[in-house]
C-alpha cells in the first residue's frame, strides 16, 4: 500500500466550546466546517485511514479545561469509540509524543489535518507534523477560526492556506478528497 494512502486523518480541536456559543461565538462557518470534517472523517474510514482527535486541554477555569462545558470532541463529527483522543496543553499537536508514536504506528511518513483554530493550533501542528518530516495534506475548507478586531476570520483562513502551502504542505478540499 502506498505511504499516501496510510496518512491518518488528524482532527484538531474541534470541541463543543468551538460551535456551542456559550464563552465565544462558534467558529467562523461553524456549520459548514462541521459538514466538511464529517465528509473528510467519513472518507478517511471508508478508506482504510486511521482517525485521531485532538483536544485542547485548557487551564482550569478556561471553557475548554478538562471537565469543562467545551472541552468534549463535538458530537457531530460522530468519533468512533475506537478512535484516539490525545490531548494537548499548547499549539502544536505533537507536543504530545503519544501522537506522533500513533502516527508512526500507521506507517505513514504524512498526515491529513482539519480543525481549530487556522491561525494557532492548526498552523502549529502544521510546524509540528514538518518538523518531525512528516508530509501534510491540509483540508483547506475544513478548518476555521475567529473574527479579530484586525481581520476577519475568512480573511485570515485564506492567508494560512497561503502560508501553508508556501511552507510545502498540500491543500484539498474536503470534496476533492471525500468525492462529497
Amino acid at each position: 500500500m502506498p505511504e499516501s494512502s496510510l496518512a491518518p486523518l488528524i482532527v484538531i480541536d474541534l470541541q463543543t466550546g468551538m460551535f456551542d456559543g456559550r464563552f465565544e461565538p462558534p467558529i467562523h462557518d461553524a456549520e459548514g466546517i462541521v459538514a466538511r470534517a464529517r465528509a473528510v472523517i467519513d472518507w478517511a474510514r471508508e478508506s482504510g485511514r486511521k482517525v485521531a482527535f485532538i483536544r485542547h486541554d485548557g487551564p482550569q477555569g478556561d471553557p475548554l479545561a478538562p471537565g469543562a462545558s467545551g472541552w468534549p470532541v463535538w458530537p457531530g463529527l460522530g468519533q468512533a469509540d475506537d478512535e484516539p483522543t490525545f490531548g494537548k496543553r499548547v499549539g502544536d499537536a505533537f507536543s504530545n509524543a503519544a501522537l506522533g508514536e500513533w502516527v508512526a504506528g500507521q506507517g505513514a511518513g504524512a498526515v491529513i489535518l482539519l480543525g481549530a483554530q487556522s491561525d494557532f493550533c492548526v498552523a502549529a501542528t502544521l510546524k509540528g507534523a514538518m518538523a518531525r518530516g512528516l508530509g501534510v495534506t491540509v483540508v483547506s475548507d475544513a478548518h476555521s477560526t475567529l473574527d479579530t478586531p484586525a481581520e476577519s476570520a475568512a480573511a485570515i483562513i485564506a492567508r494560512h492556506n497561503a502560508a501553508f502551502e508556501e511552507a510545502g504542505a498540500k491543500l484539498a478540499t474536503a470534496a476533492t478528497l471525500s468525492g462529497r
